[in-house]
């Protein structure tokens, strides 16, 4: 049954190449609202893609968002499209998105970002495996049992968005209005946004989630001569720094208070789990090189003067897992910083804000997702997957759970070493073909088990 479909996509492996190609020359940056007509680009040549395959495709309208200046803009719509549908076969979700982190040679680039390079092996280019590549090789999956005139074994519809990267404005409310339209028939939701933890495929079951904070000092009311003032005045990067150093003690251990109360404790059965994961520390380090801490300092202004500037912020993030619950982390971390403030008896202002809020979210294993998941990966590169919990946070994944009430699963195809956000972004020409083919034997398996 697969074989054919196998060789079919190792014959055409040059052609979805220059595909990925296309798709990596659209500088779809979500990151500026006055360049998202590039993402609307990007959004229109995958539903041309769709469209010329047979699918249905309707670019939903996704509302309107209001930024920090007051202004309200248009949001890119959202593909919503489906394939031929047969009532007695289960029906899956696949979830992606087109839009990209910014990219310029000047970052640190070998290559230019947006004209994939293929170098020893490696497709470099942003948006390749983040997340350009993956959607495309759910497509050429797709189009591998149309080619081969083998039936397609599940429904097919899915969801492409083009603001991902900045928080998938209007999604969410786009995702309840069609809950009991769109998603009605739906069984299954499937995602591949996300990366293997080693060399080893992987099958994903949780994810982190994440709650940001600002917190801005303000002090004099202009920036000052640091010479004629330094020493006279309670600095506010001085209360900054005492700040930031009050939430970790030396060894990296967050200091507030009851923050990891709600910790769900690590279960025998999960522990085994981790048994099975060839993860290297030595690797990672040489990867990363010596490790930063989450807590970021900065006065916005890239001008080197010598001052004292009036207002600085910083900025930090804390990630959660079950059972944290970010209303009560943000909570915890605001009482925490406003005591230790008033400790320093300082004339200056203190503002902490806490936006994202993101839950984690945490699978099923014995869902028959998983299951299918797990004989498609051995279908295709002959081992067992590692069972992982992505350090990531994907909201995406609980929403579609939260609201659908559907099964959700997440099945990368990613290497741990792609530098998704990074300078030299790439996929494999192996993980992005093997990929391809782990996607179409997951149709196949998914279906045996409905």
């Amino acid at each position: 049954m697969l074989e054919p479909l196998f060789q079919y996509i190792d014959d055409h492996q040059n052609q979805f190449v220059q595909r990925l190609k296309e798709w990596v020359a659209i500088k779809s940056d979500s990151g500026d609202h006055t360049k998202w007509g590039e993402v609307e680009t990007m959004l229109n040549m995958a539903a041309e893609r769709i469209k010329k395959m047979g699918g249905k495709v309707e670019l939903a309208d996704a509302g309107t968002h209001q930024l920090p200046s007051g202004e309200t803009v248009l949001l890119p719509p959202v593909i919503l499209a489906e394939f031929a549908k047969d009532p007695k076969k289960a029906t899956l979700c696949i979830y992606g998105h087109v839009d990209v982190q910014p990219a310029k040679m000047e970052d640190g680039w070998a290559t230019d970002p947006f004209n994939l390079t293929e170098i020893k092996g490696n497709l470099y280019g942003r948006g390749a495996t983040d997340n350009k590549g993956p959607v495309l090789a759910w497509l050429h999956a797709v189009e591998s049992y149309q080619a081969t005139k083998k039936e397609i074994p599940v429904n097919i519809k899915l969801i492409i968005e083009g603001l991902e990267e900045v928080g998938s404005y209007g999604l969410f409310k786009l995702i309840k209005k069609r809950r009991d339209s769109f998603f009605a028939d739906v069984d299954f939701i499937v995602i591949s946004d996300n990366v293997w933890a080693t060399t080893t495929p992987a099958l994903t079951y949780g994810t982190r989630g994440s709650s940001y904070f600002f917190v801005e000092i303000e002090g004099p009311k202009l920036d000052l001569h640091s010479g004629v003032y330094g020493g006279s005045i309670q600095e506010p990067m001085a209360d900054l720094i005492a700040l930031l150093g009050s939430l970790l003690d030396h060894t990296g251990k967050i200091q507030v208070v009851g923050v990891s109360d709600d910790v769900t404790p690590l279960t025998e059965d999960e522990r085994k789990l981790y048994d099975n994961i060839s993860f290297d520390l030595e690797e990672m380090k040489n990867v990363v090189g010596p490790a930063n801490s989450d807590l970021l300092l900065h006065f916005r202004n890239n001008i080197h003067k010598t001052i004292i500037p009036r207002k600085v912020t910083g900025k930090f993030s804390i990630r959660q897992v079950p059972n944290m619950d970010p209303p009560d982390v943000e909570r915890k971390v605001k009482e925490h910083l406003e005591q230790v403030f008033s400790t320093l008896n300082s004339p200056n202002r203190l503002k902490v804000t806490a936006t994202v809020g993101a839950k984690p979210w945490v699978a099923n294993l014995q869902d028959s997702q998983y299951v299918a998941g797990q004989k498609a990966v051995k279908d295709v590169f002959g081992v067992e997957p590692e069972f992982i919990r992505e350090g990531s946070t994907i909201p995406i994944a609980q929403t579609f759970q939260e609201e659908t009430g559907k099964s959700v699963m997440m099945l990368p195809i990613s290497g741990h070493d792609d530098g998704e956000h990074s300078q030299n972004e790439k996929i494999s020409r192996y993980n992005y073909i093997e990929g391809t083919k782990l996607f179409a034997a997951y149709f196949y398996e998914l279906s045996l088990l409905h």
